[in-house]
């Protein structure tokens, strides 16, 4: 008997999946092809409206996670804990975010857009390579993505500890946008391209966990 519930939700991921990579592509073909548009300097200008040093402080600590080599040393301190409270395969898949970086550089040199510079924005960070996708943007959907995902499957950890790794990961995700358009790191479009890419690979990171956990 066909279980009508799955096959509805296989369907919806489905659908999911090819809106979330049509955007992206449809995304890259935009920013490559215009320049910064009257969206991301409006955007930008909104976020930067309010500026003193403790927001700077505040933003650049939530950007502070996504900068080598801090996010490495993180992934394999998490990847270690998960290792040896025996959860062999959490901390496989946990190494397996890391495929963040090398895909942020691919397309970054693949669309080479250059970084907002000063005559339009404030610039707080001074960041090298290109700036579509946001590489911290997509790292912290990932990994924190992925962490957020594991809280909510593994039952069997500490109700409270579920809880609090759950609202870091997710106000980091949240926050990590706005902090590096606050910067001048990023563009809006930037950070949305890092986003919906960090989503697609974290669709992906998700189905072969579950595969493997069966």
């Amino acid at each position: 008997m066909i279980d009508t519930a799955t096959v509805n939700r296989k369907r919806f991921l489905t659908w999911f999946l090819i809106i979330l990579c049509s955007g992206f592509i449809f995304l890259s073909f935009i920013v490559t092809l215009f320049p910064p548009s009257a969206f991301d300097l409006k955007v930008s200008a909104l976020v930067q409206s309010t500026q003193n040093p403790e927001l700077d402080r505040i933003m650049e600590f939530i950007s502070w996670f996504g900068a080598f080599p801090v996010p490495m040393f993180m992934g394999f301190v998490v990847a270690i804990i998960f290792y040896v409270f025996k959860f062999r395969t959490e901390a496989l898949f946990v190494i397996f975010t890391f495929v963040s970086g090398l895909i942020s550089t691919v397309i970054k040199i693949l669309v080479n857009r250059p970084r907002p510079t000063v005559n339009l924005v404030r610039i707080v960070e001074i960041a090298k390579q290109q700036s579509f996708p946001s590489g911290h943007t997509l790292f912290y959907t990932i990994f924190f993505g992925f962490l957020l995902f594991l809280m909510w499957n593994l039952k069997q950890i500490n109700l409270v500890l579920r809880i609090v790794v759950a609202l870091l990961s997710a106000v980091l995700i949240l926050t990590i946008p706005f902090s590096r358009i606050y910067l001048g790191a990023h563009w809006a479009t930037d950070v949305l391209g890092g986003f919906i890419l960090g989503l697609i690979c974290l669709y992906f990171i998700v189905i072969l966990y579950l595969r493997k956990a069966q």
